[in-house]
Order: C-alpha cells, then sequence, then structure tokens
C-alpha cells in the first residue's frame, strides 16, 4: 500500500503528488496535485469505489464521460461518480496542472504504484492491470484521440 506518501512521482508522462492523505481524513477522500502535458490524458478507465473531482489550475482538459464531452479551464472543476467510464486529455497548448479530489481516498496509492515500478503503457499492460485491480481501478479502452 502506497498511502500516507506525499513525495512527487512521475508516471506515464504526468507528476503526482498527495496534497492530502487518505490517512490525514480517515479514509473520506485525498487530494492530489498532478500535471499532465499537453496532448496526453491517461486509457479510459472506471473507478469502482472512488468519486473524483478535477480542478483545474492551469491550462484546459477535455472530459470525457461515458461519450459526452466536457472542456474545462483554469477555475473550473468538473466531477465524475464512480463507476461511469471516463478520461481526459489535456487540450491546450501547454500543460495542465490539476487538483484531483477522490472521495473516499485510497486511489492516489494507484500513481506512486506504477511509478514505483517503473510501468510503462502499453508495454506493462498486464502489470498495470494488477496494480489497478489492487486499487479498484479497470482500463477500457484507448486515451483519447487514439482511438483510430
Amino acid at each position: 500500500m502506497q498511502n500516507g506518501r506525499t513525495d512527487t512521482v512521475n508516471w506515464n508522462g504526468s507528476s503526482y503528488r498527495t496534497l492530502l492523505t487518505t490517512e490525514e481524513t480517515n479514509g473520506a477522500m485525498s487530494i492530489v496535485d498532478s500535471t499532465t502535458p499537453a496532448g496526453e490524458g491517461p486509457p479510459r478507465h472506471v473507478h469502482a469505489n472512488e468519486d473524483e473531482v478535477f480542478i483545474v489550475l492551469t491550462g484546459e482538459i477535455e472530459v470525457w464521460i461515458e461519450g459526452e464531452t466536457r472542456r474545462l479551464g483554469p477555475s473550473q472543476s468538473g466531477f465524475i461518480p464512480r463507476g461511469k467510464e471516463h478520461t481526459y486529455r489535456v487540450c491546450s497548448d501547454t500543460p495542465s496542472r490539476h487538483l484531483v479530489i477522490l472521495t473516499p481516498g485510497g486511489f492516489e496509492g494507484f500513481f506512486y504504484e506504477a511509478a514505483d515500478g517503473a510501468l510503462r503503457i502499453p508495454e506493462d499492460m498486464p502489470a498495470i492491470m494488477e496494480a489497478a485491480a489492487r486499487h479498484h481501478l479497470t482500463f477500457t479502452g484507448p486515451p483519447l484521440g487514439a482511438e483510430g
């Protein structure tokens, strides 16, 4: 388990630093400060246990939730309910820095586990899927823009 960590890690082109740990909130939530490069974003996925809120600080992101897309810029936020297939992609020419609020907390451990293992997409997908399963995450499809 990677919870309780607050160091910055880099994984899959993005940086992650936990600002508020699951332990500090008795499991209620966690807050992660993340920066994603222009044009990048994770594969489509589903969180089984966590609701997710994005608060964009810099740049712009396109959030995709079960076929619906919404663009978010600085000072805007978006809510992703648990169990909904989703992803995002930075659609600005500059990186996006955003806060990710997870309720309940705990999923942030996936970022640390993937970074510590130097796991790469797509080369290490079996190991990534195993780590994801430990954090109640299922990958369901490609990143935005990689469908065809």
